[in-house]
């Protein structure tokens, strides 16, 4: 499978466009596991200039630290999978990108047994101009890492929405 349009949920990301354009707000996007799909998914808005600030793919901790400033003694000791990583990556992306909106995600999208690591979920934050919103936890089943990677973005773009539809 490839990485195309039809890979991303249309209607859920031209929905969120046009609350964001109607209240004149923007997202930017911190995520690791996703690898670049949110950013993608947000780049096929129509207007996407108008509403979609940026994002940054920081995939270990040295990155994390670097561009995010995650905090290293917790990330350390949750090899960068936590809530309170999401939100500091989504809270970090709305001042690098300065933006209104951040969304922050990490987790696994593959089986990594040697850190016993059996079971795939991320972490995932949203950041409304410096205060967090919501934190969520998502599982998935064990499948290709692409599958998983897209099923978490469709869900976090899904989320997104109803975020927005509920937040004023």
């Amino acid at each position: 499978m490839s990485i195309h349009p039809q890979n991303y949920d249309s209607d859920v990301i031209n929905r969120v466009r046009d609350i964001l354009l109607a209240r004149k707000q923007t997202v930017a996007v911190a995520e690791s596991v996703t690898s670049g799909h949110l950013q993608a998914a947000f780049s096929l808005a129509d207007n996407a200039l108008q509403l979609y600030q940026g994002g940054i793919t920081a995939y270990n901790i040295g990155q994390k630290t670097r561009h995010l400033h995650i905090e290293p003694v917790h990330a350390l000791s949750c090899d960068c999978v936590s809530e309170i990583v999401s939100a500091q990556m989504a809270k970090e992306v709305t001042s690098l990108f300065a933006s209104d909106w951040g969304i922050g995600v990490t987790g696994y999208a593959a089986v990594v047994p040697e850190k016993s690591i059996n079971k795939l979920f991320a972490y995932y934050s949203f950041n409304f101009r410096g205060k967090e919103v919501a934190a969520k936890k998502i599982s998935v089943e064990n499948n290709s890492p692409l599958e998983v990677q897209l099923f978490y973005t469709r869900h976090i773009l899904s989320s997104f929405l109803e975020i927005l539809k509920n937040h004023q």
